[in-house]
């Protein structure tokens, strides 16, 4: 006979979660799971993060069933699924603007848990795991974006591939394997769109283990204090279930704008132009999500001692991401939120800045005084990671931290008290 499970009132899923605890798991994990209390709404992107990886897996797998993936009828493909097949431009603008929605939440995520010290003890792990996934959505993002074959998908396959050849001895072999022959053709089409179709389903993957290794010590909080008891935690169901519902509504109004009203407002014209291997556009830049990555690339102008202008650049943009691996050690201050580190909280906005310097960077042919400011954003962003970091660690003096999270909690519903008493005791 089936054994009654607490919350189960159905007796097809106590009969199922006696067998395999499928509901149990979930209540445990998201219905009683104790959540600090004071989290805000930059907690919410790390849920929507995953909304839209779902949105964004069936969006593809129905462009998927209608997409040819081959150099001579793969931009007639795309056109015939904005035209002929029913809803086809409805799915294709929501795959094309999601991705862009999705890069923009991921990085306020990352740029969250770097201003209130989410990577630090004991989640140095979650914080690899959440930068695993970044570099699988850059990889994901670039091969999706050369399947349409326009002008701008081909040549920025084109540009972006060569890079490999920088590297000495492997460089060309790597070249070759990744074209599938001696240039950009259908070979390479075939490989992306594979590579493409697979690579979300390793990305959840690693989303689940980026889940479980969450669980294991809950979410880190914006005073960055670790939970003293049960005071300091609520059910995650219902009070942040209502946090992110409402957090949801208002991204899936930003989201709809994109889809419905500007779907082209985040993309290149020049990729509606079918792709001319004969005709080099005037400016070649990738999606704007890459665009940080891409000036860096392009900084370095000049040769460092042996190592080439074009080898430089391309370990300077690699390492730009492989340095946050490293990020929980580098840093050295005890202290996790900004909010109790003066100068650290300044240099956070001045990071910030820099990479949108990156960004515009990476968006403007490189000349004049747009080098320049590269090579300078570029500089400050390895002095901010390999030496600022460390440095402030330990020179820095943090603000006093709260007793608990509760504590904390009441002395600022109180001091809102306070001052929405204040009017009334002197009307």
């Amino acid at each position: 006979m089936a054994d009654a499970r607490p919350g189960a009132t159905n007796g097809i899923i106590r009969w199922i979660d006696y067998r395999l605890p499928f509901m149990a798991s979930v209540r445990h994990h998201y219905y009683d799971y104790p959540t600090p209390r004071n989290l805000s709404y930059w907690w919410n992107f790390g849920s929507l993060a995953g909304i839209v990886l779902v949105v964004m897996i069936v969006t593809g797998i129905f462009l998927a069933t209608q997409y040819t993936p081959s150099a001579d009828l793969a931009f007639d493909s795309v056109e015939r699924i904005m035209r002929d097949v029913n809803y086809g431009w409805l799915m294709r603008y929501a795959h094309m603007n999601g991705a862009s929605m999705f890069f923009a939440i991921v990085y306020i995520h990352l740029f969250r848990g770097l201003y209130y010290g989410s990577y630090k003890e004991p989640r140095e792990l979650l914080w690899m795991l959440g930068v695993i996934i970044l570099i699988l959505m850059i990889m994901t993002a670039f091969m999706g974006y050369v399947l349409p074959w326009g002008q701008m998908s081909y040549w920025a396959a084109t540009v972006i591939t060569n890079l490999f050849s920088a590297i000495p001895l492997i460089g060309p072999g790597i070249v070759t394997f990744l074209w599938g022959g001696f240039t950009v053709g259908d070979p390479t089409l075939h490989r992306f769109y594979a590579l493409h179709y697979l690579l979300p389903f390793v990305i959840l993957g690693v989303v689940l283990l980026h889940l479980i290794a969450l669980h294991r010590h809950g979410s880190n909080n914006p005073l960055g204090i670790d939970k003293k008891g049960p005071q300091d935690t609520l059910p995650f169901h219902p009070y942040f279930t209502i946090k992110d519902l409402f957090g949801l509504a208002v991204f899936l109004l930003v989201y709809s704008f994109f889809v419905f009203y500007a779907p082209n407002a985040l993309g290149e014209p020049d990729n509606y132009i079918p792709a001319n291997p004969m005709q080099t556009p005037n400016h070649i830049v990738p999606e704007w999500y890459l665009l940080p990555y891409y000036a860096i690339l392009r900084s370095i102008t000049f040769s460092v001692w042996f190592i080439s202008a074009k080898l430089a650049g391309v370990i300077l943009a690699f390492s730009s991401i492989f340095v946050l691996f490293f990020l929980p050690w580098l840093d050295t201050s005890p202290v996790r939120s900004a909010r109790f580190r003066p100068i650290y909280k300044w240099l956070f906005w001045l990071l910030v800045i820099d990479v949108i310097a990156l960004g515009w960077v990476g968006a403007n042919p490189p000349q004049g005084i747009v080098v320049t400011v590269g090579q300078i954003a570029t500089l400050y962003y390895f002095v901010h990671m390999l030496i600022l970091f460390p440095l402030i660690g330990k020179i820095e003096r943090p603000r006093p931290l709260p007793l608990s999270i509760a504590d904390a909690v009441l002395r600022e519903s109180e001091a809102r008290l306070g001052r929405a008493e204040a009017p009334a005791a002197k009307s």
